[in-house]
């Protein structure tokens, strides 16, 4: 996956339609620019003139960063480096909820909206079919958290080494 580069701010214009595209960029900040704010995981910044090295270093990071991050094919396949899992439609339609916010916290209405739509089920049916989408995906290296009275988080698994 190619990582664009783009000057910072002069291209601001340019960012948006990479933004848009879901294209992976880093932003060359000019001189005494502020840094600007990145929230999202498809894009870096690097303040200019930088070394090619530096510059290199900064692009293969982020071409792992966003080549790791899982992704959920309109089949119910879970994607997540080398591994997949099918999922049955309930866990899908709440694996693409938490994908839309992964590493960031989902409130269990939303999930019970989304994972079945039109219908209120039981606050416990979420809990069973969270407890099943987490066997599901702990062979790819992901994990849910259960955030306590607020919701649920899918993000990667922690090894005891990253401590």
């Amino acid at each position: 996956m190619a990582v664009e580069l783009v000057r910072w701010p002069a291209e601001e214009h340019r960012r948006a339609e990479l933004r848009d595209r879901g294209q992976p960029r880093i932003l060359l900040v000019e001189g005494g620019t502020p840094a600007p704010v990145t929230v999202d995981p498809m894009e870096d910044w690097i303040r200019v003139p930088v070394d090619d090295r530096d510059l290199q270093a900064r692009m293969e990071t982020l071409v792992r960063r966003v080549s790791t991050r899982p992704e959920l094919d309109g089949d119910g396949v879970l994607r997540s480096g080398a591994g997949w899992a099918a999922l049955p439609p309930i866990e899908a339609r709440l694996t693409e909820v938490l994908l839309l916010r992964f590493d960031k916290v989902v409130g269990r209405e939303v999930l019970l909206r989304h994972g079945w739509p039109g219908e209120e089920p039981n606050r416990n049916v979420l809990d069973v079919h969270v407890l099943r989408l987490r066997r599901r995906i702990e062979p790819l290296g992901l994990t849910i958290r259960t955030i306590r009275k607020r919701g649920y988080v899918m993000c990667a698994q922690v090894s005891s080494a990253e401590y």
